[in-house]
């Protein structure tokens, strides 16, 4: 069990700095960075704290800690691809209106008469 506790706990720790290093460098804003670094925190402190996985293992009815683990990291993982597609859905409703915004003032751009056209 140790093995897959310190795997996880690296795995955790390299996600958090991947997290931190492109907040930095804005690759990634800082409303999506929270919920990646809570879950890696989270992830961090489950694997290192035995007696606490122990205890969520016994609550979610789980034999083997590490197994509730994974559930828990599985759920955390559904959690934040279902926020990240709401994100992606809005952007594709955003961008659907801005391309229409766009044709209907190309429209009315080539709809005027050459003398009142500017440029």
């Amino acid at each position: 069990m140790s093995r897959l506790l310190l795997f996880t706990s690296l795995g955790s720790c390299i996600l958090i700095l991947m997290v931190l290093q492109s907040l930095r460098r804005a690759h990634i804003r800082v409303e999506y960075s929270i919920s990646w670094l809570a879950a890696g925190f989270g992830l961090l402190m489950l694997s290192r704290w035995e007696s606490g996985l122990v205890w969520l293992s016994k609550v979610l009815g789980v034999t083997y800690p590490p197994a509730a683990l994974l559930g828990v990291g599985v759920g955390i993982l559904m959690l934040m691809l279902y926020r990240v597609s709401m994100v992606v859905s809005e952007l594709k409703d955003n961008n659907i209106a801005l391309a229409q915004k766009v044709a209907i003032l190309e429209y009315r751009l080539q709809s005027l008469p050459d003398n009142e056209k500017v440029g």
